[in-house]
């Protein structure tokens, strides 16, 4: 265990120096805004020294391999980690346009430009209700999020959006084919789970969209009570498939989150949309054809 942590703090150490932060940064609603400084908690020592690093040129891909490879060896990836919202899921409707469609029952008037700039400037601030944004089902967070954006704390107004997000209709699948790379890598012996800041409704969610099936575990930040970027929440998904850290690869949306996050752990990482772009991509970087 100790030579294992000493491995990944170096592999942190190493990243610290090399990595660029991003100018934005995707959350859990699919919207993108600025990068806020970051607020280390509960993260490793290795990932909040990254935060006062200087920022340095970006590593290559190969650079990255290479220095993977001198730590590990040639290790075969025995597991696939996903994020969940922004990479395997996505909001079929914006959501400031679903906050005004329900709210204008309730006398919501905001346009949504305004319901969308607000929603920025309250998932920005600070969480003092707890060191988790996502507790259980998340109401309470939930419920400042909607208020703040639109004005309106009519607590009917929010269970009904509140449940919205918890149906098939709300979400859909990002990759069409995913069912059918999933389905493949399983084939293949490749151990499949789910990592995501989220609350209680995503496996209901999951279920809804009738994917949960495809996965060996599902780690949500409100069970595990660690979010991403913290490593723990990686390493806890590692122990539900029985795999180290160093034998899995996960793949999200967002820098900071998932790749920085992950890595942090020990595991390998690739950015959605910018390393892969489509799950079978993703396949045949581990080596399935599909």
């Amino acid at each position: 265990m100790a030579l294992m942590a000493t491995t990944r703090t170096q592999l942190s150490r190493f990243l610290s120096r090399t990595l660029t932060r991003p100018g934005f940064i995707a959350f859990n609603g699919s919207i993108r805004r600025p990068e806020a400084p970051p607020v280390h908690r509960n993260f490793s020592s290795s990932a909040a020294a990254a935060a006062v690093v200087p920022q340095r040129e970006p590593m290559g891909v190969k650079e990255y391999e290479d220095y993977r490879r001198s730590l590990y060896g040639d290790i075969t990836h025995k597991a696939l980690l996903v994020d969940a919202a922004g990479t395997l899921l996505a909001p079929s409707q914006p959501m400031a346009q679903i906050y005004r469609e329900i709210g204008e029952k309730y006398g919501v008037q905001y346009s949504e430009a305004e319901i969308l700039n607000r929603y920025r400037r309250a998932y920005a601030q600070p969480w003092g209700k707890s060191r988790l944004r996502y507790v259980n089902d998340g109401r309470p967070f939930w419920q400042y999020i909607v208020s703040s954006s639109t004005g309106c704390s009519d607590d009917q107004y929010f269970e009904e959006v509140y449940n919205y997000y918890t149906t098939d209709t709300a979400w859909h699948l990002c990759d069409p084919e995913a069912e059918k790379v999933f389905m493949a890598l399983r084939k293949a012996g490749v151990k499949l789970a789910v990592v995501s800041n989220f609350d209680t409704r995503l496996r209901p969610l999951l279920r809804a969209l009738n994917c949960e099936h495809w996965f060996d575990a599902v780690a949500v930040s409100a069970e595990v009570e660690a979010e991403k970027p913290n490593p723990t929440i990686f390493v806890k998904a590692c122990e539900l498939l029985g795999i180290k850290p160093e034998e899995a690869v996960h793949v999200g949306d967002d820098r900071r989150n998932d790749v920085w996050g992950a890595r942090d752990a020990g595991c390998d990482a690739w950015l959605w949309g910018s390393d892969v772009y489509s799950f079978k991509e993703v396949a045949q970087r581990i080596g399935v054809q599909v």
